[in-house]
């Protein structure tokens, strides 16, 4: 049996209360042996902190995404700062500073969002952890603030989620020191920049992921998506890559072991 881990789930928000038991059932039954569980807002660390205890195979992360309504109304709070660092400190399962980034698509509070992504580098760079990015529409300016970054800190560890962007952007973040993780838009039929992006990560840089319950890959498309179907998602990968299925999935499985510092896999 193949291993794989789905390296970006929310599987705290509400779609998936009523089934969560099945859903690990399936997860277990595709060979997904670790999640790692980004979180959107400090709030959510005592719920995604309860579903980590819950399930073994959850690992998670503690941010603030850069479309957080509570951001762009009041821009970067130090409080939230204080939250995110001292949480960050309360389990032995937390293994990334994240979601956060910038997006530029949604909103165009581009200075709280930078203020806000600074912070969690800083508090990434402290606890000597990875950061999950979120970056939609803002490759130069993302690139622009982990590189200034870097001049003053230990270089920024983390994965590119959910990555959309163009090749040329994938090389500028590949260059950094950056893995890159690909979601079910790489199904999609037209997500040819996409597509063309999956080709060249280097095989020690690339990552899988869900982002459930969004995203959902083909055949899937339009449903709830759940971590089950981070396969398909390999699978596309491979074909594109004009790679074998297992070996890509082991490469993934070990990328994702080596970022997030996960326990070596007892299966």
């Amino acid at each position: 049996m193949t291993y794989l881990i789905d390296t970006h789930v929310h599987i705290n928000f509400p779609e998936f209360a009523p089934d969560l038991e099945q859903i690990q059932e399936r997860w277990r039954s595709e060979g997904i042996v670790y999640l790692v569980h980004s979180c959107v807002h400090p709030r959510e660390f005592e719920q995604i902190k309860s579903i980590a205890d819950r399930f073994r195979e959850v690992y998670f992360a503690v941010g603030l995404h850069p479309l957080d309504q509570e951001l762009n109304q009041t821009g970067w709070q130090p409080l939230l700062g204080a939250e995110i660092h001292n949480f960050s400190q309360q389990h032995a399962k937390i293994v990334a500073i994240g979601e956060t980034g910038l997006d530029f698509y949604k909103a165009q509070d581009s200075d709280a969002q930078r203020e806000a992504f600074i912070a969690q580098l800083e508090i990434a760079s402290q606890f000597d952890l990875p950061v999950i990015i979120h970056c939609r529409d803002a490759a130069a300016a993302t690139r622009e603030v982990i590189m200034e970054f870097n001049r003053s800190h230990r270089d920024v560890r983390g994965v590119m989620h959910c990555w959309s962007g163009t090749a040329e952007e994938t090389e500028w973040f590949v260059d950094l020191g950056l893995y890159i993780s690909f979601s079910g838009i790489v199904t999609f039929k037209n997500a040819r920049t996409v597509q063309e992006s999956a080709c060249i990560v280097p095989p020690d840089r690339l990552l899988v992921e869900t982002d459930c319950p969004y995203l959902a890959p083909v055949p899937w498309r339009g449903r709830r998506n759940e971590p089950s179907y981070v396969v398909q998602v390999a699978r596309r990968l491979a074909e594109l890559r004009r790679q074998d299925f297992a070996e890509l999935a082991a490469q993934t499985t070990a990328n994702a072991c080596q970022l997030f510092n996960l326990p070596p896999l007892a299966l």
